[in-house]
């Protein structure tokens, strides 16, 4: 311990701006391996839970870029036509996200309504902790419409329980009665952006049926076809669904397969991975030159002190050691940074009351975030090694003699 607070003081730190400098660039190279870990693991999940769709016959919608929409024109007796023709021509999956109301719960977060019929709820394949899963044969306004809860609202509304609410969409008082409970961090990866996701710990899940639909008003009609899904169609099939919405609606729609829409996401996302990386990489590099040679200098500065030290016991694998230590404290110091701002990032959704990322975790930190982590922590021990092991080739190098006392 006396030999590694000596070189820490009077060798590491002789140049203590350098010392910092490196610490800066290698909490950046960190943060930007973390980042990308993280995104790569991500969109990894995403993949696999959007690959159900990337099937033959399969086409998901979205409203055309170039599409001049305007919404005020749009009436519900359109929207009925273009569901009746859906009703009575395809098979469909249908699904409307985020409609946003106020509910007491424990954490007063604000919960979000979401809507899913038969066909999009099989897809989906939502994981329950408990109770049974939704039943889509039920009379609206006669019976209490079944509903799943996200976890952080099962200790107010537990299986078995009733909510009395207006409903966000059809502004009807409605009955629910929460038939189950979703996995803690349940979440939807977006069809174009698989790294990106929504949490359903703050979210009620409503069955959709077609009785439904019926009683619903314009915001669910339209945002349930932006994301619609066709299934067991043909490219043909689609682009009469999307004439036939231009006609009724004024809308334009894309109907791609998910294997275009993977594509299109990966022209730009490999890009910026390519971009990121290299950026790193270049970041890495300059730290292992900039650590060793700071290392040398610091070294040879105090060379005859270090000579002192050699000659009353200091071996070069006890100073191996000492470097390892030193260099260990270095990358602990912001690996406990680094982990530290990931941590108040997701508390922050708390305080915010942001609930579609609100998430639970080991302190307060996802899987994902604790495997890249690990990604970084074994990148680290790679730069440590580098570093370490270039530095001691060099030490050896110099010229160490009993004539530098005198």
């Amino acid at each position: 311990m006396r030999i590694l607070r000596f070189f820490i003081t009077r060798v590491f730190l002789k140049r203590w701006i350098l010392v910092v400098g490196m610490i800066i660039l290698l909490f950046l190279a960190n943060y930007l391996s973390f980042t990308v870990g993280r995104s790569i693991i991500s969109t990894f999940q995403g993949y696999q839970e959007i690959e159900t769709l990337n099937q033959e016959g399969i086409f998901v919608a979205n409203l055309d870029p170039n599409s001049e929409a305007n919404f005020d024109k749009i009436e519900i007796d359109d929207t009925q036509k273009v569901y009746e023709y859906l009703n009575n021509n395809y098979t469909y999956a249908l699904r409307a996200d985020g409609f946003a109301t106020s509910l007491y719960n424990k954490y007063k977060m604000e919960v979000s309504f979401h809507y899913i019929n038969e066909e999009a709820y099989k897809i989906n394949q939502l994981r329950l902790s408990q109770g049974n899963q939704l039943n889509f044969n039920y009379n609206f306004n006669k019976e209490k419409i079944p509903v799943l809860v996200g976890a952080g609202l099962a200790t107010t509304y537990p299986v078995g329980s009733n909510i009395e609410i207006t409903d966000p969409v059809t502004q009807q008082l409605v009955n629910l009665n929460v038939q189950g409970v979703l996995k803690e961090n349940a979440h939807r990866s977006n069809f174009y952006a698989p790294n990106s996701k929504n949490y359903f710990n703050f979210s009620i899940f409503l069955p959709v049926n077609e009785e439904f639909i019926q009683s619903a008003g314009l915001d669910l009609h339209v945002n349930g076809l932006m994301d619609i899904v066709l299934l067991d169609s043909t490219k043909e099939k689609a682009m009469n669904l999307n004439e036939h919405i231009q006609e009724n609606l004024g809308l334009e729609f894309n109907f791609f397969n998910q294997q275009e829409n993977f594509n299109y996401f990966e022209d730009y996302y490999v890009n910026s991975l390519i971009i990121i990386c290299t950026i790193t990489f270049i970041l890495l590099i300059i730290i292992v030159f900039l650590a060793a040679w700071n290392t040398l200098t610091s070294v040879r500065l105090m060379i005859k002190d270090f000579t002192i030290n050699l000659l009353v016991g200091l071996s070069y694998s006890k100073l191996r050691a000492v470097l390892y230590s030193y260099f260990g404290i270095l990358f602990s110091i912001n690996l406990i940074i680094l982990f530290v701002i990931t941590a108040f990032n997701r508390y922050g959704f708390w305080l915010r009351k942001d609930s579609i990322f609100a998430t639970y975790g080991i302190f307060g930190l996802i899987s994902m975030d604790w495997i890249a982590l690990l990604i970084v922590l074994f990148i680290d021990f790679i730069i440590g090694f580098t570093i370490v092991e270039l530095t001691m080739k060099k030490i050896k190098d110099i010229p160490i003699s009993v004539g530098v006392l005198t």
